[in-house]
């Protein structure tokens, strides 16, 4: 496969690893799940436990098994055909999902930030409207 295409495909392949790595680590549709996995990963007795558990709260841990079942599925190769194809290819998708994973976290903290501004201006608004009545 040409460079150009491997470049195509590592950056195509990195958006469903960010986006599976951010549903189950911070959406509210696996929140019940987060917090069993969350009080586990810090009350649990042994290391191995405690990093197991720690796996599903973090999206940068979390995206390296995404990374890793996606590449078994796709068994993308990424400058070389053979297993150290593999290697830059599982460092370079996690690399480029976490990239993609602040970028959006980033958005969506700017998003809610000018709604609160937003709500702040309509209460000020209705606040002066219902002085102006008095």
């Amino acid at each position: 496969m040409p460079l150009s295409s491997q470049i195509i495909y590592l950056f195509l392949l990195a958006l469903p690893v960010a986006c599976v790595a951010w549903t189950v680590t911070h959406e509210t549709i696996f929140e019940e799940m987060r917090g069993y996995c969350v009080k586990w990963s810090k009350d649990s007795t042994t290391l191995l436990k405690r990093k197991f558990f720690y796996l599903f709260t973090c999206e940068y841990c979390f995206s390296h098994y995404v990374t890793f079942f996606f590449l078994i599925i796709t068994n993308f190769r990424l400058l070389y055909e053979d297993w150290r194809g593999l290697l830059i290819a599982f460092f370079a998708i996690v690399w480029i999902a976490n990239f993609y994973m602040t970028i959006f976290g980033f958005m969506r903290q700017s998003l809610k930030v000018e709604r609160l501004e937003g709500h702040l201006k309509d209460s000020e608004w209705q606040e002066v409207k219902s002085e102006e009545k008095i």
